[in-house]
């Protein structure tokens, strides 16, 4: 049965990639350059879904809230059921209730109520089958996300509630191979396979053919939808991450509003957006073990091949506790990235270190564009308010030397970084039309750090006091 299950999932990834490759390389909405007057259009795109008023309470199909009794089939049982009856809620009443994989169907809303806590299971056998997923920006099959959704439009997950991953030093982090989380010497980690992975990547290996999974040691993500649309996620509590925590990818019209998100393990980014548009991120609250907002489009060869930008992303009024970026881009941001707003955000934290932060190397390319950032409040960071870097990882060993470009900060306060700007481009490929208005960044300690830059405009910001010039 296991086996048939895997056959299925491998004909559907291999399907689903035909189509991506004969579809025209647009992904919707408008291509030309925007500013901040494209965020109505954007937003009457963007809208939550509307789910029937049914409710399917979870208790009704078997799960007891004791926090050890397997809940896993009747969570199955509970969604069936919601989407065959036409959708509804999955109502997840007060108690813990412990689980495997919980695999959303169309026009479901996963609800919990307050008080409700879903403990998912530390065995990775809980998440096999493999799924198609996307791994550090890679297609591949491997352990489906705790929450997963795969071709699905008119979903939630949303209630007063706690998703918790219950992943630690003993459990999922040490796979990533740092003493910090818990790694020992003779301990399996996940460097063999995610070289192979990478390898099959840019050897173009059909991607249902790359296989990983049990004993390879690469972490599910907690939330991942994979080509949805309409989505919903809203006000629930998101705790101990194996790694990334809401992923969608190849998604539409998705909205992320009043959640809270605290993991700090290996790679815990709190939202991650993959070849994604019409998204809003609002009321959020971030404070991860990596990059708060981090916004993709592939990695590589498989980037370039998709070629599904990112695009047409507003984030407003979230707050930005530890974590290595606010708004990050990159590093799998091979399929580009456009239009990206950001405005009235607070960041503060002596551990995190960036306010908006562009990684990408010439192995990566792409074209980053159209970022706007607006009335942020920044206590402190530990290295910069804006950080463009072209020499991420590999650095300049590739033939894609990327393109970043018209970048818009305006009224942005911040009290104490290490540098106000650093950018750093190529001299084939500078970092190039950036331009700051309204700024005033204090307590700067080394200044600016600037190395093949084009077009930096200044119009009243001050570092330390002192005026800038172009």
């Amino acid at each position: 049965m296991q086996q048939a299950r895997l056959v299925r999932s491998a004909l559907a990834f291999s399907t689903f990639a035909l189509l991506l490759l004969l579809m025209p390389c647009s992904f919707g909405g408008p291509q030309q350059d925007a500013d901040w007057t494209a965020v109505p259009a954007i937003m009457k795109r963007i809208s939550a879904p509307v789910f029937p008023a049914r409710d399917f309470r979870l208790t009704e199909f078997g799960a007891v809230a004791d926090g050890k009794t397997d809940a896993t089939e009747a969570f199955r049982k509970a969604i069936a059921a919601c989407g065959e009856a036409g959708g509804g809620r999955v109502v997840v009443p007060p108690g813990r209730f412990l689980t495997g994989a919980i695999h959303l169907r169309s026009n479901v809303n996963l609800h919990l109520e307050d008080g409700a806590t879903i403990l998912f299971s530390q065995n990775p056998d809980h998440y096999l089958p493999v799924a198609p997923t996307f791994w550090e920006g890679v297609q591949c099959m491997n352990y489906s996300a705790l929450i997963y959704a795969n071709d699905q439009q008119n979903i939630a997950v949303t209630g007063a509630g706690t998703l918790d991953g219950q992943a630690d030093a003993e459990h999922w982090w040490p796979w990533k191979g740092q003493r910090q989380h818990g790694w020992k010497q003779s301990m399996p980690n996940q460097a063999q396979a995610r070289a192979e992975l990478m390898d099959m990547n840019a050897k173009q290996v059909p991607p249902e053919k790359r296989i990983f999974g049990a004993g390879r040691f690469l972490r599910p993500n907690f939330i991942q939808f994979y080509n949805c649309r309409n989505i919903l996620v809203e006000a629930v509590k998101i705790v101990r991450s194996p790694m990334w925590e809401i992923h969608p990818v190849l998604c539409r019209n998705v909205i992320v509003r009043n959640v809270s998100i605290a993991s700090h393990g290996p790679n815990n980014d709190g939202c991650d957006p993959e070849a994604t548009e019409d998204m809003l991120i609002e009321g959020c609250t971030f404070d991860t073990g990596d990059d708060c907002i981090a916004i993709k489009s592939g990695r590589n060869e498989d980037g370039r091949r998709l070629a599904k930008p990112s695009q047409n992303i507003i984030v407003r009024n979230c707050q930005m506790k530890d974590g290595h970026g606010g708004i990050v881009i990159g590093s799998e941001v091979s399929g580009g990235c456009r239009n990206v707003f950001v405005e009235g955000c607070a960041m503060d934290s002596p551990n995190l270190d960036r306010v908006l932060r562009i990684k990408t190397n010439s192995a990566r390319g792409g074209t980053v564009e159209n970022i706007c950032l607006r009335d942020i409040q920044v206590g402190q960071v530990s290295e910069s308010i804006v950080h463009v870097n072209f020499n991420y990882e590999e650095g300049d060993k590739g033939q894609f030397a990327p393109t970043v470009k018209k970048i818009r900060v305006a009224r942005v306060r911040s009290a104490k970084s290490q540098f106000g700007l650093f950018l750093i481009g190529y001299e084939r490929s500078p970092v190039s039309d950036i331009v700051l208005e309204d700024c005033d960044f204090s307590g700067v300690a080394s200044g600016n750090r600037l190395e093949h830059v084009e077009g930096l405009v200044f119009k009243n910001v001050k570092i330390n006091g002192i005026e800038q010039r172009d």
